[in-house]
């Protein structure tokens, strides 16, 4: 990779150019509020950012440490409840996109924030679900960001916190899941993509990476595009803006 940044940034100038103007984004804490906020700056002015804790139209000065952060206020069109973000703008069909890490997704683009190992003796407890499963299984879309790392992408997550589509495309909506579930997985490596059963797929790759690299660190035999694209390297300008909102690298490093 070039030195000039890192995957991390490059994960980020990724997920804020699927964003689009005019659009009701319900973004997470971290590094899909970094590509929120960078979407914003350069090719959506319009993006609507949805917070978990009530702020809607978000217009934050600086990155917020939480969904609780007092910078989401400053600004901000609209200020809900928790209970009316979650029961009126997501049940409502209002939000477009959900932006979220993972802990692990699986084949199916299942999610699991909560336990690593068995969920009565877990190796490692997680934060657990928060709004994450009613997001994915409501948003129309989800871009999700994570690490391509073995341990993040098991053929089957240890616990099912946020449902991509289950076993398989038919499943989802046979239960009467109405979201369009995990459209795009961004990862250090490249771009997963489910194709029409459900399955992720390796659809893009970013400079200095290859097919292998993901193949190799996926818990199942990763299926790979026929003509598989390659992301644009961040711009200096993505650069500039996020190493603006993140000064000590707490995201991006």
């Amino acid at each position: 990779m070039n030195p000039t940044y890192t995957s991390s940034e490059q994960m980020i100038a990724v997920a804020a150019r699927a964003l689009r103007d005019g659009e009701r984004a319900f973004v997470g804490i971290g590094q899909p509020n970094l590509a929120a906020m960078l979407a914003k700056k350069l090719h959506a002015p319009g993006l609507v950012m949805v917070y978990e804790s009530g702020a809607v139209g978000a217009e934050p000065a600086r990155l917020p440490f939480s969904i609780g952060d007092p910078c989401l206020v400053t600004g901000v069109a609209s200020l809900q409840s928790m209970m009316d973000i979650f029961g009126l703008f997501l049940q409502g069909g209002l939000v477009d996109t959900g932006l979220l890490g993972t802990a692990q997704v699986d084949r199916y683009g299942n999610l699991n924030s909560t336990v690593i190992g068995d969920y009565r003796t877990p190796k490692v407890r997680l934060t657990g679900s928060g709004g994450a499963c009613d997001i994915v299984t409501l948003a129309s879309r989800v871009i999700v960001i994570t690490p391509h790392e073995k341990q993040r992408f098991p053929e089957r997550v240890d616990f099912i916190t946020t449902p991509g589509f289950l076993s398989g495309h038919g499943e989802r909506a046979r239960l009467g899941i109405p979201g369009g579930g995990p459209q795009l997985v961004i990862t250090d490596v490249g771009v997963l993509e489910p194709d029409d059963s459900g399955e992720l797929a390796l659809t893009a790759v970013h400079e200095g990476k290859a097919a292998e690299q993901a193949v190799s660190n996926t818990g199942w035999p990763l299926k790979v595009a026929p003509t598989l694209k390659r992301t644009e390297p961040p711009t200096d300008e993505e650069l500039r803006i996020m190493r603006e909102l993140d000064p000590g690298g707490v995201y991006l490093r």
